[in-house]
């Protein structure tokens, strides 16, 4: 229970005594009263009870406590004094000025000064006149640029020989029966010189297949064989050319 609680009961209490002690007192003055009217055979006298109210004194709420003083604000601090001017500085004494020597007031030669003659000048000699120059001898004719160098000529193009030609009607090798008994199977490379007409002249086995059979019936069948020539610039000559056979076993 709070401070302020305590105080309203306790006057609450102290009323509340008061009211009892008064309703008594009442009540004893009235026996009295009756009584002497008795004795006394005097009228009775009406006696209005006094009512008695009592208020609640609602305390009054304590007073809050004074706030702390303001912290004491520090004075401004105090500017720093300007630094002292500088000394002037001294001017350099003058220097004491040398006397100038005394000029001769009367410029009257001495009667004992020598006399001397004035020679005459003589003329400045008079400088030959100058030849003319000789004339520049005429510049050298310029030299005459060398010759600019014949272009290179053009490299020839070459076209290389064909047996590819669908009108040729090349006949394929046929395989050996033998061979394919054996079960004989390569690549021949024959080396061909082939004509300006597209002639076989020469062939030669170049790399073998690794059978003489196959060799020999690639020799035979090239040799029938028709080739478009090569040609140099569009003229056809004689070229040698490589020509591929196959021999191979279908499963």
């Amino acid at each position: 229970m709070s401070q302020i609680d305590q105080t309203d009961a306790a006057a609450l209490s102290g009323r509340n005594t008061v009211v009892i002690g008064s309703v008594v007192a009442l009540h004893v003055a009235a026996l009295w009263a009756i009584q002497a009217g008795m004795g006394d055979h005097k009228p009775p006298e009406v006696i209005t009870p006094v009512q008695l109210i009592s208020e609640f004194i609602t305390a009054a709420p304590p007073t809050p406590p004074a706030p702390p003083p303001a912290a004491p604000v520090p004075p401004p601090p105090k500017p720093a004094p300007p630094p002292p001017p500088k000394p002037a500085p001294t001017p350099p004494k003058p220097k004491p000025k040398t006397p100038l020597p005394a000029a001769i007031k009367d410029p009257t030669p001495s009667p004992n000064a020598p006399t001397g003659a004035v020679e005459p000048i003589a003329p400045a000699p008079v400088a030959p006149p100058v030849p003319p120059a000789p004339p520049a001898p005429p510049a050298p004719a310029p030299s005459p640029a060398p010759a600019a160098p014949a272009p290179a000529p053009a490299a020839p193009k070459i076209e290389l020989p064909s047996s590819n030609a669908a009108y040729l009607n090349n006949p394929a090798p046929g395989f050996p029966a033998v061979s394919r008994r054996m079960g004989e199977q390569g690549k021949v490379t024959l080396r061909v010189l082939i004509s300006a007409q597209g002639l076989p002249e020469r062939v030669e086995l170049a790399k073998s297949s690794g059978f003489d059979r196959l060799d020999n019936v690639a020799i035979d069948t090239v040799k029938r064989w028709k080739f478009v020539p090569g040609k140099r610039n569009g003229v056809p000559e004689a070229m040698e050319y490589l020509v591929p056979v196959n021999f191979v076993l279908q499963q």
